[in-house]
């Protein structure tokens, strides 16, 4: 913390009575703080003793993101995303947010953390709290504020100063006065997807004064914009389909928290079960199933297995362990609520859980995570009743008192809302004939209805399952995947005989999975997206179904996969097993998947999310043209950092293509290091938006094979214009018969007189060069000054 010393310099600094009046303030503010902050409550902080969080806190991984960019997609398909990444990113401890990196010189006011739900992001903020009150970090911040949305929600219609409104959540502020706008402060915006206020930002509405009174959005909005306590700090969390509120002009950086990365994950097993052996039976169990392992980069979830697994691997009745999703919440969801014995108390907690799947589905349709007394209400639930909340779901649903003592509900994670969601849906259409789609709102009205000739019937599951897939598909986000994967898993057989655990009056149904298997794979023939295709694999494997996978794993051990006309459901299948078979993808050569060299173009558009996550691409006389370019380079555009090594010679992309190249080359995440581009047809014409990318981005390109082109002197002076820009790493330079002369070898030669430090390899022969040229490039070779260790000048081939 900064001395009275400090804050008495400058004329703008708080007089000497404010310093004392400051230190009893953070006195009184840091005890609270750590009060509040130093113990973790996994599921709610009712019912039981919460964990010292710095006995059980493991470090997540947090790195740089952009601004702007938003990802709309169901977050589980985020986590499945981020599983695969392989490149190495620099991570930034949540306690070093505010630091600039060495690279930057402008201090950093405003932070936006995004992370998929359960991801660790309020975790990190109490960490961060806790260690500010425990004088361990961040010492130069005076006063923290920590203002979660849930509860600023609470005063939505009120109109207030931000200094009454620091009073009424921090009474320990009271004694401060106008003049604290002076101290360094950072107010903590948790939640941002919570929100439930109009930010408008657009607006020119300027408000700048603490103590004057306005409604709480434009507080907000002018916070932070900076036009308000503009000296304050200002940390915003956020899903990330809700991040682009914030207008990237009041953002000075973006993180993003990726949650456990697999060292991590084990890390946090082994913290939280005392049980060493126990600890590594539940880790060496979650591997074997790759779906349950990869929402492991979730701490939610590992808190959900962690609870699941210790229960049942010491128990002493053999039970069957979890290996779907469904089936690990569906035992959470036994475990953790406390269904009482007593007659005259079962029907009402089953009715109980009802309302919650309820609650649940409709707030799921709305993309509510936080509820208030009206959503309550809407539900038949009366948020008087107890039993919500001791006893019935003690870990699974939360009440909880904010700084204003209003009350928030919540279910603990959205994938426990989506389960009791998809369990309401299940319940409808077993136990009551009700279709949870019909004109509910949100949901198409051009799909087919269920009907039933008599309420006597059994009810056909297979129809519902296909509504359900339909309406699932029809999302644009995916918003419903998670719920339809934990809607079909519920209708096998195993977990109906669980629910019965649950609810005495569960009705049994006769239901024939191949037919929904089948309408599945029907639907995963009609060309869908391969994150639709994906998820509807993720389905079959919660129907307990894995023909298709099987059956690609056949073809891809056996390496007949380019013999075999693949369906379209196959090539699905096929990405999923590439993308999940747990190793990094780290060379795809697409000789091995082309049966029919004029589909090329096809085949590559089908691996293309393969393609995103490989390091090293063979593509090498594969036949693409300058149609597959484009939805190649469109796809490398949207990861560039992964890729290090293509190699696309032999191909028919002539300029064009290379201009699309050069795109994907400019962008500064690029990272690529080996670019082969032998027998192309370029012509200097393309090497203009190829030295132009390699401007704007030289540091990472160590190879260039330009070979067997239409290259004349004029191109390789462009290349060599490149090659004298001291950021230039290129090691390997290959210009094999091509049609440059002794020019073109003068322009070399200066090029790396002025940037000698890194070309090793030169290779010119089968050109136009005369002993006046080849002596050029010797005479370097020759001067120890010089790198070059390899030169080829004559007409030698490769």
């Amino acid at each position: 913390m900064a001395d009275s010393q400090t804050l008495r310099d400058g004329d703008d600094s708080p007089g000497v009575s404010y310093y004392f009046l400051l230190a009893e303030v953070q006195k009184t503010f840091r005890l609270n703080q750590k009060k509040k902050y130093e113990r973790l409550c996994e599921g709610t902080s009712s019912q039981r003793n919460p964990t010292l969080l710095n006995e059980i806190y493991t470090e997540l991984y947090i790195t740089e993101s952009k601004s702007g960019e938003i990802n709309n997609e169901h977050e589980v398909r985020q986590i499945e995303t981020k599983s695969r990444k392989t490149t190495e990113e620099t991570p930034i401890k949540s306690n070093d947010i505010f630091k600039p990196l060495p690279e930057q010189d402008k201090p950093i006011r405003s932070v936006l953390t995004k992370g998929v739900a359960g991801i660790g992001k309020t975790v990190s903020v109490q960490k961060f709290i806790l260690d500010w009150a425990e004088e361990k970090e961040n010492q130069d911040v005076h006063l923290i504020f920590p203002l979660p949305f849930r509860e600023i929600n609470l005063m939505k219609n009120k109109t207030l100063s931000l200094l009454d409104l620091l009073h009424l959540f921090f009474p320990e502020t009271k004694e401060m006065q106008k003049s604290s706008d002076k101290y360094k402060v950072l107010f903590i915006l948790d939640g941002l997807d919570e929100c439930r206020l109009s930010l408008d930002f657009k607006s020119k509405v300027k408000f700048c004064d603490v103590s004057k009174s306005t409604s709480v959005d434009v507080m907000l909005t002018n916070l932070i914009k900076g036009n308000l306590f503009p000296s304050a700090l200002i940390w915003i969390t956020s899903r990330p389909a809700a991040a682009d509120l914030i207008p990237s002009e009041c953002v000075d950086r973006v993180t993003e928290v990726r949650g456990f990365s697999d060292p991590q994950k084990e890390e946090y097993f082994r913290k939280r079960i005392s049980d060493e052996s126990l600890a590594s039976r539940i880790i060496s169990h979650l591997k074997l199933s790759r779906s349950l392992y990869i929402m492991c980069h979730i701490p939610v979830f590992c808190w959900i297995s962690a609870t699941v697994l210790e229960r049942l691997l010491t128990e002493a009745e053999s039970q069957e362990i979890p290996k779907t999703l469904t089936q690990m919440y569906t035992h959470f969801l036994i475990i953790q609520t406390n269904i009482k014995h007593q007659k005259d108390y079962e029907k009402k907690d089953e009715e109980m859980i009802f309302k919650l799947g309820e609650l649940a589905f409709k707030q799921l349709v709305k993309g509510n995570l936080i509820f208030y007394d009206e959503d309550m209400t809407e539900c038949g639930i009366d948020v008087a009743e107890a039993s919500v909340y001791s006893g019935l779901c003690t870990q699974i649903f939360r009440e909880e008192f904010g700084l204003y003592q209003g009350k928030v509900y919540s279910f603990v994670h959205l994938s426990i809302q989506e389960h009791l969601a998809a369990l309401y849906a299940h319940i409808s259409i077993t136990n009551n004939n009700k279709n949870v789609f019909h004109n509910q709102k949100g949901f198409s009205k051009v799909l087919g209805r269920i009907k039933h000739k008599s309420s006597e019937e059994p009810v056909s599951l297979s129809k519902f399952h296909h509504r359900a897939v339909a309406e699932s598909l029809q999302s644009k986000n995916g918003h419903l995947d998670l719920f339809l994967r934990f809607l079909l898993g519920l209708s096998l057989e195993s977990n109906q005989i669980l629910l019965q655990d649950l609810l005495t009056e569960m009705r049994r149904c006769s239901y024939k999975k191949e037919k929904t298997v089948e309408y599945i794979k029907q639907k995963m023939n009609k060309n869908l997206s391969p994150e639709k295709s994906i998820n509807l694999i993720y389905c079959l494997n919660e129907l307990g179904d894995d023909s298709l996978v099987e059956e690609i794993q056949h073809y891809v051990t056996s390496a007949t996969v380019g013999k075999s006309q693949l369906s379209s459901s196959q090539w699905a299948a096929l990405v999923f097993v590439l993308l999940t078979s747990g190793q990094h993808l780290d060379e795809l050569d697409l000789h091995k998947f082309i049966g029919d060299k004029n589909k090329a173009d096809e085949v590559l558009v089908k691996l293309l999310p393969v393609i995103k996550e490989t390091k090293k691409l063979q593509l090498k006389c594969c036949n693409i043209t300058a149609k597959g370019c484009v939805a190649l380079t469109s796809a490398l555009g949207s990861n560039p950092s992964n890729l290090t090594h293509l190699n696309m010679s032999g191909n028919k992309l002539r300029d064009s293509g290379l201009k699309l190249i050069s795109d994907v080359l400019k962008n500064p995440d690029c990272k690529l290091e080996i670019l082969e581009l032998w027998g192309l047809n370029i012509t200097d014409e393309g090497c203009v938006p190829l030295t132009s990318a390699l401007r704007s981005n030289p540091s990472h390109l160590t190879h260039l094979d330009l070979s067997d082109n239409n290259l004349t002197d004029s191109g390789v002076k462009l290349i060599s214009d490149v090659m004298k820009n001291p950021d230039c790493k290129l090691k390997i330079l290959k210009l094999w018969r091509c049609n440059i002369s002794d020019e073109g070898c003068v322009a070399l030669t200066s090029a790396l007189r002025s940037n000698p430090s890194y070309l090793r390899e030169l290779d010119l022969s089968e050109n136009k060069l005369t002993d006046s040229g080849v002596k050029l490039i010797s005479d370097l070779k020759a001067d120890p000054h010089y790198k070059l260790q390899t030169v080829k000048t004559h007409n030698q081939r490769r």
